[in-house]
């Protein structure tokens, strides 16, 4: 049993701690400081409650347009289950059981922090969904990304009431069957607490998390793949000097072209002569194009982990200085420019990674036409490149920004919405395309590769190719292709590039 993941509000939440958090899939729990400003807030409430009736925004009143409407003493429960039933109306495909996972998980670290009013045993039961893999059905249409993720906080809330569905050990269950197999009772909600659940960015967050994560590693195998393109294409090393990257110092162009001056080190490729006096764009202004997109994934990171750390539920609880505050911590602009910008700057990498593939199979530079030794008998690579080519153009349609769109909702109150929810589905569709198309380089580089023996590269990169070519072989002749190119992005997502 992996050791136990303390959520402490006290404890920064940062990227590579959450990424060996859920790869070794380790249990979570309450740390003690947060279990006491839970308790705090939520006594806080209640004392305030009972002592005044002045207006509370969704505590003793109604929501979004209907705010100036009371709510009895009384109906303050029935309220915030009202809320829970009416806000679950998500649609479009299931959110993979892996992103609701860390929706659980940075629901409940929103609320450890002791300024959301709710009980202690309702953030409890959410980290014991996660730690016995219970799993609510989640939807990934439905939210405007504004009052934070209504529609899909409600359905990953719903069980914990005992309605709605879960996914448990492959089987598909009501709720209310779910908590039995536990012996648990479904939480009763008391004041704010269906308002606490449902308001928060973790839907739109859960994706940003995991994008970046995963936007984290193509960064480094583009940097991989493109060296070895660069090999197979016979490319010049100067365009990666330091003296050219000291005169334009941005960091991520710096990075880059360091990490392609340690990839080629020791390459016989790179000592032969050259016979092309200067090589296209897509070869040479590998640590420019490369660089900026690793400049904006570290940019969007540090947005990401900021929201990690933060509060998004609305109003917010302040017990030390007695007040009860209703702003806008659950908008998601931040997150949703961050996800747009995230997009883009992954596409490129695929946009670059195309025309590399495009370059290697055009016959130059001694390598046969589509990389085949019988060209015209054999197609070779022709269609991966057709491929990559449509892959990289939904790309670019997909990179149209959501945060840019406003509707107005809840008859005007909720006038500007950041349409978050929809970047973050969108940037996660151009990650698995980009680990597609670099993935078909890759299959074209190996492959042209073949065609310089004996000539040798780096050490580091016949690494690569030796792991890639031991399930993927050479292609002598043609034949049924799909399975190379399924196998070669799941190659990009696997392999250990860094």
């Amino acid at each position: 049993m992996p050791d136990t993941f303390t959520l402490s509000p006290a404890t920064y939440l940062d990227l590579p701690t959450l990424e060996q958090v859920l790869r070794e899939q380790r249990p979570l729990a309450l740390g003690d400081d947060a279990r006491r400003r839970i308790e705090h807030c939520h006594h806080y409430l209640q004392d305030r409650l009972e002592r005044s009736d002045a207006p509370i925004y969704g505590i003793n009143t109604g929501f979004g347009a209907l705010c100036n409407t009371s709510i009895s003493p009384q109906d303050r429960g029935q309220l915030q289950t009202n809320l829970m039933m009416s806000h679950a109306c998500g649609t479009g495909g299931e959110v993979p059981a892996e992103l609701v996972r860390l929706m659980l998980l940075l629901k409940a670290q929103s609320l450890s922090y002791g300024h959301s009013g709710v009980q202690l045993r309702t953030v409890q039961r959410l980290l014991d969904f996660y730690n016995r893999g219970i799993h609510p059905v989640v939807y990934q249409q439905g939210s405007l990304g504004a009052s934070g993720d209504l529609a899909p906080l409600a359905h990953l809330c719903l069980p914990l009431i005992g309605l709605g569905e879960v996914q448990f050990e492959g089987y598909r269950l009501a709720a209310a069957d779910a908590l039995h197999l536990f012996s648990w009772q479904p939480i009763e909600l008391q004041a704010k607490e269906g308002l606490a659940l449902l308001n928060g960015t973790q839907f739109m967050l859960a994706y940003a998390v995991h994008c970046t994560l995963r936007a984290r590693r193509l960064l480094e195998a583009a940097d991989v793949i493109g060296a070895l393109s660069l090999e197979a294409f016979d490319g010049r090393p100067e365009p990666f000097d330091e003296r050219l990257h000291r005169i334009r110092p941005h960091a991520g162009q710096l990075a880059v072209a360091r990490h392609l001056r340690e990839l080629l080190a020791g390459s016989e490729l790179q000592q032969q002569v050259k016979t092309a006096v200067q090589d296209p764009y897509s070869f040479r202004c590998m640590p420019q194009v490369h660089g900026a997109s690793r400049d904006a994934v570290q940019h969007v990171a540090g947005v990401v982990e900021t929201e990690c750390n933060a509060v998004t539920d609305n109003p917010n609880i302040f017990p030390e200085s007695d007040a009860i505050l209703s702003g806008g911590n659950f908008h998601g602009q931040p997150l949703a420019l961050s996800l747009d910008f995230l997009a883009i700057a992954v596409a490129e990498l695929g946009s670059i990674s195309e025309r590399r593939t495009y370059q290697l199979i055009g016959g130059q530079r001694g390598l046969p036409p589509f990389l085949v030794a019988e060209p015209g008998l054999n197609s070779g690579l022709m269609i991966p490149q057709y491929a990559a080519a449509g892959i990289v153009s939904q790309s670019k349609q997909l990179c149209t920004p959501a945060s840019v769109d406003s509707i107005v909702s809840s008859n005007g109150q909720e006038d500007h919405v950041s349409m978050g929810a929809n970047a973050a589905t969108k940037a996660l569709r151009v990650i698995e395309n980009t680990e597609q198309v670099l993935g078909i380089e890759l299959l074209n580089a190996v492959q042209a590769l073949a065609f310089r023996r004996p000539a040798r590269s780096s050490a580091a990169l016949e690494a690569v190719v030796a792991a890639f070519q031991a399930q993927t072989p050479f292609i002598a002749r043609d034949r049924v292709l799909y399975p190379d190119l399924h196998a070669a992005a799941q190659f990009v997502r696997a392999y250990a590039w860094a």
